[in-house]
């Protein structure tokens, strides 16, 4: 890892530098944080209702709702009879959290994209596909995966239910700015080599406190070639480092996936935005903080062994040796594997493809190209949850909900499902499952359950065998799902 400082940080400015700069109310001081203007402010059911409580409280208005999208992801069902209505919400807590959001919206004057909305979805994916999500904004949410919405260039982050009360009353927040890091990656991925997987492969080099106090630049050959899609996936996990947010320069991969969205800018406008959104890359000569150094052509499938997103190795390698450290013995029983097991061929009983990291198309069509003309193991469940009502159809528009379900899968609605245990969709005590989503706590899919975190290549390929497998042994001969 090199560091360079500059005390006089002035000019050339990064990325990061422009968009904080531009929305400065109030500059920080060495006593108070800054005042910063918030865009856009991204909500849902969990995080909301205490920030709504606090407006009535102080007879308080939203002050913007233009600026304000709320959807239902956390804790909403993806059974699709619970969905529908034909049965009852079966979670209580759940069941309360729905019907209190859309009470807090209709009060408030907030747009919801409620349970019967075609633009309902994971809070991080319809905000990019409803062109909500624009290079050089500042975006909010209750929600640490805020940071997905970086690959576009915006500075986006999570905030606390506190906060979200004060960005609906001010439409501002309060921050502290924080340091920067370019992350430069190298090269090229290999082939059955993803972004979930350049992602992992960061953290475990740096760690899940490597970002801490920082906002990171994903920079290099390998970013700029990523898809929109692989971006989000990137950004998406750079909290699991410990950084602020996570951001790539927008180009034109990104000008062509906003361009014709709903909220993307038109005409003239669109040509002043996409003017305005090319100058916001970091100018030649900016110093960051930290830079850290990656070589694509380095970077293996992996896969996690632990119960943090750092605990990750190359998923042919063994779980690491470690003498004398309680925190990594204890982490390995929780999760029944011994110091120096070989993490490949390990016998898994659930497959979770979804989350807002790993639940869009392109990462459904990777899954769904291992799969086609084949059954998952006897014994395994798998579960597939599109991002959004609008990867769904687009998903079944092109038969992948058939592929899935032929090969033994369940389709479901949009929602967040296994990624977190509150909407019940959950992983028995003890039984392993391989996972898209990004984080694998402790008891996070379910009381007991032990998650190994993986690129959707992976986890489908584990669900056809049973047992964790290099994805690259059935990609190499697998014909495209679709195009």
């Amino acid at each position: 890892m090199n560091t360079r400082t500059d005390p006089r940080r002035s000019e050339p400015l990064t990325l990061f530098e422009k968009v904080w700069k531009q929305h400065e109310v109030v500059p920080q001081t060495a006593d108070t944080p800054a005042i910063l203007y918030i865009d856009l402010h991204l909500i849902h059911e969990v995080t909301s209702p205490q920030a709504f409580s606090l407006l009535r409280s102080l007879d308080l208005k939203l002050r913007r709702t233009d600026r304000t999208l709320a959807t239902m992801d956390h804790s909403t069902p993806t059974d699709p009879d619970e969905i529908s209505g034909r049965v009852p919400i079966k979670v209580e807590s759940a069941a309360r959290q729905l019907k209190q959001l859309e009470v807090n919206c209709r009060e408030f004057g907030v747009n919801l994209r409620g349970l019967g909305s075609d633009q309902r979805g994971i809070v991080h994916v319809i905000g990019p596909e409803l062109g909500a999500t624009q290079p050089g904004k500042t975006i909010v949410c209750g929600d640490s995966h805020t940071a997905t919405h970086g690959a576009f260039g915006a500075l986006a982050f999570g905030i606390g239910t506190t906060e979200v009360g004060h960005v609906l009353a001010t439409q501002c927040l309060l921050q502290r700015r924080p340091k920067t890091m370019a992350i430069e990656v190298s090269g090229r991925l290999g082939p059955g080599v993803t972004a979930k997987d350049l992602i992992l492969a960061i953290i475990g080099r740096i760690g899940v406190s490597g970002g801490t106090g920082h906002v990171i630049e994903y920079r290099g050959t390998a970013i700029e070639a990523l898809s929109m899609e692989e971006r989000m996936t990137v950004c998406n996990m750079s909290i699991e480092a410990g950084a602020r947010a996570g951001m790539i320069a927008p180009d034109d991969t990104t000008f062509a996936y906003l361009k014709g969205r709903q909220y993307a800018p038109t005409g003239a406008h669109w040509d002043a935005a996409v003017e305005r959104w090319r100058a916001l890359r970091t100018d030649p000569g900016a110093l960051f903080d930290e830079i850290v150094h990656i070589d694509a052509d380095s970077i293996a499938p992996m896969i996690t062994y632990g119960t943090h997103p750092g605990m990750v190795v190359p998923i042919g390698a063994a779980v690491p040796q470690r003498p004398g450290d309680a925190a990594h013995a204890k982490s390995l029983a929780y999760m029944g594997l011994q110091e120096g097991e070989e993490i490949i061929g390990k016998a898994i009983q659930v497959v979770f493809l979804g989350s807002c990291t790993n639940g869009r198309l392109s990462d459904l069509k990777q899954a769904a190209q291992v799969l086609k003309g084949r059954k998952i193991a006897p014994g395994v469940r798998m579960l597939v949850v599109p991002g959004s009502q609008q990867v769904k159809r687009e998903a079944e528009a092109i038969g992948l909900d058939r592929i899935f379900i032929e090969a033994g899968a369940e389709w479901r609605e949009p929602g967040c499902s296994m990624c977190l245990g509150m909407n019940g969709d959950l992983v028995a005590k003890g039984d392993y499952a391989v996972s898209t989503s990004n984080r694998n706590f402790e008891g996070r899919q379910g009381p007991g359950a032990r998650t190994l975190l993986a690129s959707p290549a992976t986890a489908a390929v584990a669900a056809l065998t049973g047992r964790i497998t290099d994805p690259r042994e059935f990609l190499a001969g697998a014909a495209p799902a679709a195009h």
